[in-house]
């Protein structure tokens, strides 16, 4: 069966307050509308389209790589004048299943059984019983006595107080056998409150015509919440990050307190891993087995192997931690950095685009950048590579069971030998041979008379 997917994503988001369009905020770590984009890829259907009014620039830059296509609606005229825009894109026959951009969280299974209820026939309507339905459009069904089948949607704003009663809401999301639908929405007209066209009104056209309507029933109330303030885009983030935290606890980490806990990409994780509160993940992480994760930690875009430990109010970021290292606190990996096993990189150091071989240290207030660092070493407090000249990065080369003293500079490039030391407070600029001690500071000079500079007076 031919399946063609409808994303609509046209809206302003007035009630969001921001220039930003309102399928580009993001949940999670990614856009509402990237959320939906993944949830089609998983379907197998015709390339999706994606429906954009409002910022129609800045959403179709948003999904240029993901393979959907774009149909501008301008100006925005209603859901029914939506699909008129796309129509004739469509195919002649199967499916057109509509999703709604500002709904991030339809399941790939929910959107199927959807599609699949409608079967290219009958006009499928995703469903849900909520106890405050205000906002949302109900369902407008015969008498049990009658049967109970699907009569139509009435949207909040023009349903009667008795109307307003019923808690069965349209998510606004169905299936439509495509060639009926390229009619219905052809026919809709705009006489009511808003002057809009109405998808919704195709559900009556279907009843006239004697196609049956079915009602799909969403399997719980988060897959189908819609997002139309920065107070349900918190709500829908809590319940997000409350299902990641459950799936991690079932899988057998260990989380201090789940509520305090923020997965933006994927997360891997081996055996016994512990995370502490206030934790961000980002991008693609991978914890090994044993890994214990201190308190507000941001790891993005990392893999931290079997046994290491990261200290609290570490930021890692495309990096390798070897297995049984130990980060932080308050440590920063930046790209490019890699650390082997055993290595030890202690409060406020940052390491960038550097590579430490097994069991070297840099304990305290220290910067390694674009930095070879071999076996051993013992990179003292207060030290930096001075890796960049005005104009070019350079690289040191640090030699295996080096001990670089406390407050030295090392002005790359440069290679200091293995099993050398240099003395505390050097400034090296030149190589220094293998198990030498190297030291390289100005003669110290007391200058009398000199008088320290002072503020002049204000006039």
């Amino acid at each position: 069966m031919t399946i063609d997917i409808v994303i609509m994503a046209a809206g302003k988001g007035t009630r969001m307050k921001s220039r930003l369009p309102k399928v580009l905020h993001k949940l999670a770590g990614k856009t509402l509308l990237q959320h939906v984009l993944d949830t089609t890829a998983q379907l197998g259907a015709h390339p999706t389209t994606v429906i954009t009014g409002h910022g129609a620039a800045e959403v179709e830059h948003a999904i240029a790589s993901s393979g959907a296509r774009s149909v501008r609606q301008m100006p925005q005229l209603g859901t029914g004048h939506a699909i008129q825009q796309v129509a004739p894109l469509l195919a002649d026959e199967g499916t057109t299943l509509i999703l709604n951009g500002d709904v991030p969280l339809i399941g790939a299974d929910t959107a199927k059984a959807l599609a699949d209820a409608c079967g290219g026939s009958k006009l499928a309507l995703l469903t849900i019983v909520l106890d405050d339905a205000t906002g949302y459009g109900r369902i407008v069904r015969a008498p049990i006595a009658q049967g109970g089948h699907v009569l139509g949607i009435v949207e909040h704003k023009d349903a009667s107080p008795e109307q307003r009663q019923i808690r069965e809401i349209y998510t606004g999301i169905m299936a439509a056998p495509t060639t009926q639908l390229k009619r219905w929405v052809a026919a809709l007209k705009n006489d009511n409150v808003q002057g809009e066209y109405y998808l919704t009104d195709i559900v009556a056209m279907a009843v006239a015509e004697g196609v049956p309507v079915v009602a799909s029933a969403a399997p719980n109330e988060t897959e189908v919440l819609g997002v139309n303030s920065p107070l349900q885009l918190a709500d829908l983030e809590r319940r997000l990050q409350k299902r990641q935290a459950e799936g991690l606890l079932e899988s057998g980490v260990r989380l201090a307190d789940p509520a305090r806990f923020d997965l933006r990409g994927q997360l891997n994780v081996g055996q016994d891993v512990e995370i502490d509160v206030g934790c961000i993940f980002e991008g693609h992480v991978t914890l090994g087995a044993e890994v214990r994760i201190g308190a507000h930690c941001v790891i993005r875009d990392a893999v931290i192997e079997a046994g290491a430990v990261i200290h609290p109010y570490s930021h890692i970021e495309g990096a390798r931690v070897g297995a049984g290292a130990l980060i932080g606190p308050y440590a920063r990996l930046r790209p490019g950095a890699e650390l082997g096993p055993e290595v030890h990189i202690g409060n406020f150091v940052e390491v960038k685009n550097s590579t430490l071989a097994r069991g070297a240290k840099a304990n305290h207030l220290a910067y390694l950048g674009d930095a070879t660092v071999g076996e051993r070493v013992n990179y003292g407090a207060g030290s930096i590579t001075a890796n960049y000249d005005g104009a070019n990065k350079h690289r040191t080369v640090i030699g295996a069971d080096v001990h670089i003293g406390s407050n030295c500079v090392l002005v790359a490039p440069v290679n200091i030998g293995a099993g050398g030391t240099v003395g505390g407070g050097s400034t090296i600029a030149r190589d220094t041979p293998p198990g030498q001690l190297t030291v390289a500071r100005a003669k110290q000079v007391t200058l009398s008379g000199w008088t320290r500079p002072v503020k002049a007076a204000k006039k």
